[in-house]
């Protein structure tokens, strides 16, 4: 191989030549994948590995490639792009995920950092926003947009409430609260536990008013708080 020439694999440390960024994009629209394929072409130390359409490509993709990084959607065809998040780290642990999405709200943002992803930011983010931050992942570090940081700042500075606020959740109510945590809908979450649409909005309506919601978001937020601490009991 000349000095010149184009690695065919990701160079091994120490090996005499520059160690090369490998990155894999999931991005199902053509005009915004073409645009990040030749932003990280003209990026120094950055190499494009694959670029595909769906989570299904990128089941089959990323883990024999195995490249350092991931710039993931969430809004993806068939399996979203947190359910791919989670299949691929289940395969690559050590790699890195970064959310690149249009989605800002707060159970979009903790259902990606539950499934493994260590970055997360929006796609009005600037070029040399995103290289920077597939720099900051490889050394340790968690980028995010700063609307999203302030998010989660702010979801933690939220009151706790008081041991007598927070009823107590069912076995069933909890499980319905898992699967919407991971993005999965109504019709999803039935399919799921082979119970009907209408008994999955009663258990939804329930999941609510015990925890003093009104949203899904304020649900999940809650949710992934307490499991930071100490999760809603089960009734027996």
């Amino acid at each position: 191989m000349t000095a010149d020439a184009q690695p065919t694999q990701i160079p091994a440390p120490g090996a005499g030549q520059d160690v090369m960024t490998t990155v894999a994009l999931v991005e199902d629209s053509a005009p915004m994948r073409r645009n990040l394929e030749r932003m990280l072409r003209r990026a120094p130390g950055v190499r494009c590995v694959c670029a595909c359409g769906t989570a299904e490509e990128a089941f089959e993709q990323v883990p024999r490639l195995k490249p350092d990084v991931v710039l993931m959607d969430i809004n993806l065809p068939g399996a979203s792009g947190i359910e791919c998040t989670a299949r691929l780290k289940l395969q690559l642990p050590a790699m890195q995920v970064i959310m690149l999405t249009v989605y800002e709200d707060t159970a979009s943002i903790f259902s990606a950092l539950k499934a493994g992803a260590c970055g997360y930011l929006l796609k009005r983010s600037s070029p040399a926003d995103i290289l920077e931050a597939l720099t900051t992942v490889q050394t340790g570090g968690a980028p995010m947009t700063s609307e999203i940081a302030r998010k989660i700042v702010l979801t933690f500075q939220s009151p706790v409430p008081g041991a007598g606020d927070s009823a107590t959740l069912s076995a069933r109510e909890l499980e319905i609260l898992e699967l919407l945590s991971k993005g999965q809908v109504s019709k999803e979450i039935a399919d799921t536990l082979s119970i009907s649409y209408h008994t999955v909005r009663v258990h939804t309506k329930h999941i609510y008013e015990k925890l003093h919601v009104r949203s899904r978001s304020e649900a999940v937020v809650k949710f992934m708080a307490d499991k930071s601490g100490s999760s809603p009991g089960r009734q027996t």
